[in-house]
């Protein structure tokens, strides 16, 4: 029942702030296409980074995925519903990127360059690429782990595992383009070759966090409810842990690496974004998304408390949000701080409609894997304990 409510809410607060979206795209196209393509990139992020999470879990078959497995296969089907909503970003891209207009590329030779990647038809192409890539990918993890379900056929796990190592690779290497693509071309000029690496972390990190969030919601249903233990929330705080560090490892790099290089086309993407109020946010995100959850976790005592845990994790997938807009933002606004209402709307917007289907999708399907091997094993050494 409680989960028919906030499906019922999410969807409402999802249709209004759509609602609200479209007149501000009539009255501010350009601030509406900035706030979208923040808004979808942040919850795109969420299920494609499930997707990384699910098939690292079929790969190594750790006991913490059996914990958030089906919040992993419910949020990696809403990828079709991202698709649709990705949309309406194509009508806005001469608004958003300087590559996109004749006028700009035809008065710099760097553009002219660059011309045969960064314009419209291919760009187009690649998007497309990328989310049929995700799309087959989270299909079948999730139709083999459904006919698992109904056959208990052993031979469907190796299946697993074995589309999960090649799964990885491209996961990795669609989400580096991507993230190019979307993020980098922004600033056409400046370029970082750890840059997708980051985006592959921050997907992972913030799908974690929201996976450990949905999870201690659901902690008290059965059947989800035996095998949730201390144990598991103790390997769940860990691998978020390792994300946090290893997200902020890879941001101080690419920070020290450019700021030690000096480079006129380089350095400007950080001062853009360290000047004009944007520092507090650059503060904000080392305080909150790596400092505070970095000192949090290294207790034993937080990551086996699911309540404290839960904490920490929506805590880092607020954050996320903010080092979405951090990264995107300044793009358009480079000398002041600035955040319209469209951005609030946009991810209401987005975020609405994705929560109530990510609801419906976990509604569907029991909460843990029902016939895979590894998880019935756990069960009886549970039972047996």
């Amino acid at each position: 029942m409680r989960w028919d409510l906030m499906q019922k809410r999410s969807l409402a607060v999802g249709l209004i702030a759509a609602v609200l979206c479209a007149g501000g795209a009539l009255v501010f196209p350009p601030s509406f296409f900035r706030a979208y393509l923040s808004a979808t990139i942040f919850w795109l992020g969420i299920p494609v980074g499930c997707l990384a999470l699910l098939m690292l879990h079929h790969l190594v078959g750790g006991r913490w995925g059996f914990m958030i497995q089906r919040v992993l296969e419910a949020a990696i089907q809403t990828v079709p519903l991202m698709a649709l909503l990705f949309i309406p970003l194509f009508f806005g891209l001469s608004d958003l990127y300087p590559w996109a207009r004749t006028e700009v590329v035809a008065a710099d030779p760097l553009l002219q360059q660059k011309a045969a990647y960064l314009n419209m038809p291919f760009f187009i192409a690649r998007a497309v690429f990328y989310f049929a890539v995700w799309i087959v990918l989270g299909r079948l993890l999730v139709t083999w782990s459904l006919q698992q379900d109904q056959s208990a056929d052993d031979k469907l796990t190796l299946r697993l595992q074995r589309l999960s190592g090649p799964g990885l690779v491209l996961y990795g290497l669609t989400v580096s383009f991507a993230a190019i693509d979307w993020i980098m071309s922004l600033e056409p000029k400046w370029y970082s070759t750890l840059f997708g690496m980051i985006f592959m972390v921050s997907f992972g990190l913030a799908a974690l966090a929201l996976a450990i969030l949905a999870t201690r919601f659901l902690a008290s249903e059965k059947p989800l409810a035996q095998v949730v233990s201390p144990d598991r929330w103790h390997d769940l705080g860990n691998l978020l842990l390792a994300l946090v560090m290893f997200w902020a490892y890879l941001n101080f790099s690419q920070f020290l690496l450019i700021w030690a290089a000096n480079l006129a086309e380089e350095i400007p993407w950080y001062l853009h974004r360290i000047e004009g109020g944007w520092e507090w946010v650059a503060i904000a995100l080392i305080v909150f998304q790596f400092a505070l959850p970095f000192v949090l976790l290294l207790s034993r005592d937080t990551k086996r408390n699911s309540q404290i845990l839960a904490v920490v994790a929506g805590a880092i997938l607020f954050m996320h949000w903010l080092d979405t807009l951090w990264m995107i933002t300044p793009s358009f606004y480079p000398a002041r701080f600035h955040i319209h209402w469209l951005d609030i709307a946009a991810a209401l917007g987005i975020g609405g409609l994705w929560l109530a289907a990510f609801i419906g999708y976990l509604k569907a399907r029991s909460l843990v894997p029902l016939h895979d091997p590894r998880f019935t094993e756990l069960l009886e050494q549970v039972q047996e304990t």
